[in-house]
């Protein structure tokens, strides 16, 4: 398949003709499409596309603009299986999770239409007599949207949804590892009719096309979720032209184990969150600290679990785990695995890259457990972004809180207890966006802000009310009536 960027209504190529190939992590000899290497000159011509189209647009009546994002949506489940097979061709994950993923953004996008639907300004009594005061919510301008590729369905349409039905207008970029899943979000929009320029479509490097998206004056927001590096850069480079940032950034997201746990339910939740999608969820399980006194019968119990994994191609029936997503992520693992080994952490588990029965033509990684870790260690202070658990030992629970924040990362945690008190404890002391109570890291439900803290987020988080809030401003208005 050889594809094209979306501009202003049309599908067009790279402006100097130049392309590049995506490969299938699962076999890296399968080319899943050529796709255009996008240059700034293709960057800007979407972003001066979206700015001539924003009035129309914001001018429009929100039950407008909510009857086209509305019809993309019917669009999208009509096409889930066809899209999900995309989202496992590029990025590895099964069929089962891409599925999944579609699923989710089915109701990302809903959640977000009624909440434009909704979007109402505040009324407040005056000083004056007289006078009514009202505030009311504007869209921003032109919105640059910048996706990963763990996530690159359900995450252009957790950011896009909200900029659009608030009457934003759109250059969406997606990861050049998953560029067909971005063009299968744009094409759900194409088919529903939206108006030209309202949402345009560039792939590309981030030292071309993403830097035009972060710098360009007729940019106003710039909504990212990546790597903390990435995020940094582009916080530093849009602070220069006071442009809005909504940056969604990395984790090393721990999870508590009490002795009074229930072990069964941690493990089964640690498990899962820490190899889902091959532990590249930002919100995977990564560090896994248990008091001394389960620590053992919890490692027994986990060790059980990842045992019983079966890795290979997610189209297969019966896969637990894909392959991670491309060279470089099987790389930056491999070496992370021996970076463990080198500080003294124990494999107890995987470690290493998978070959047998055909396997070494993709990117697979055994489910890897590292025990005998040390909260000063590389491996438990690094984001990994893949199938690699540490498990720590605290003496109590003051320890496990200490370690749990003792990373630069603030995004996701867990605590598995029966004593409430020390739960509620953990969740006021843990340093986190996102957190649970005998429940997985990852878990989260569109009706509710999505964002971390410290080195993990910045700016208004995503989803939930403040999913429109940052795409809008205040105008305050006073009206002497007398």
């Amino acid at each position: 398949m050889k594809s094209q960027n979306y501009i202003d209504g049309q599908w067009v190529g790279a402006s100097d003709g130049k392309t590049f190939a995506q490969r299938n992590p699962a076999d890296l000899e399968h080319v899943t499409g050529e796709w255009p290497q996008g240059t700034s000159a293709d960057a800007e011509q979407a972003i001066e596309a979206a700015h001539a189209a924003f009035p129309a647009w914001a001018e429009m009546g929100v039950y407008q603009r909510a009857e086209y994002l509305s019809r993309a949506v019917a669009v999208l489940k009509g096409r889930a299986e066809e899209i999900a097979a995309i989202l496992t061709a590029e990025n590895g994950k099964t069929l089962d999770e891409a599925r999944t993923e579609i699923g989710s953004a089915v109701r990302e996008m809903e959640f977000q239409i009624a909440q434009g639907i909704s979007m109402c300004g505040q009324t407040a009594p005056s000083a004056q007599a007289g006078v009514f005061a009202y505030s009311v919510r504007r869209p921003l301008g032109v919105a640059s949207i910048i996706s990963p590729w763990n996530f690159p369905f359900n995450v252009p349409g957790r950011k896009c949804t909200p900029a659009l039905i608030s009457g934003n207008t759109i250059v969406f970029k997606p990861a050049s590892l998953t560029p067909g899943a971005g063009r299968a979000f744009v094409d759900i929009f194409a088919e529903a009719g939206l108006p030209p320029g309202v949402l345009n479509f560039v792939c590309g490097g981030g030292s071309t096309v993403g830097e035009t998206m972060i710098t360009h004056p007729l940019v106003q927001s710039i909504s990212f979720t990546g790597s903390t590096q990435v995020g940094r850069g582009i916080q530093q480079r849009a602070a220069q032209g006071i442009i809005r940032t909504q940056l969604e950034m990395g984790g090393k997201n721990p999870a508590v184990i009490l002795a009074d746990a229930d072990l069964d339910m941690a493990a089964d939740a640690v498990v899962k969150a820490a190899y889902a999608c091959a532990g590249q969820w930002c919100t995977s399980t990564s560090r896994a600290i248990a008091e001394r006194e389960v620590a053992t019968a919890f490692t027994d119990k986990v060790l059980e679990r990842v045992k019983q994994i079966r890795v290979g191609n997610g189209t297969e029936d019966g896969v637990d785990m894909g392959p991670v997503c491309g060279t470089d992520q099987l790389e930056t693992i491999e070496a992370y695995i021996e970076i463990g080994k080198a500080e003294g952490g124990c494999i107890a588990h995987g470690g290493e890259r998978l070959t047998d029965n055909g396997l070494d033509k993709g990117c697979f990684i055994a489910p890897t457990v590292f025990t005998n870790v040390q909260p000063q260690m590389r491996i438990a202070q690094e984001e990994i972004f893949g199938p690699v658990l540490c498990l720590m030992v605290a003496e109590d629970f003051s320890e496990a809180l200490e370690i749990a924040n003792g990373v630069e990362f603030g995004l996701a945690s867990s605590i598995f207890t029966r004593d409430i008190g020390r739960a509620f404890q953990f969740l006021a002391e843990t340093d986190v966006g996102l957190t649970h109570v005998n429940m997985m890291t990852a878990y989260r439900e569109p009706q509710l802000s999505f964002g971390g803290v410290k080195a993990s987020g910045h700016g208004i988080p995503e989803s939930g009310d403040t999913g429109i809030e940052f795409f809008t401003e205040h105008k305050v208005a006073f009206i002497n009536y007398h």
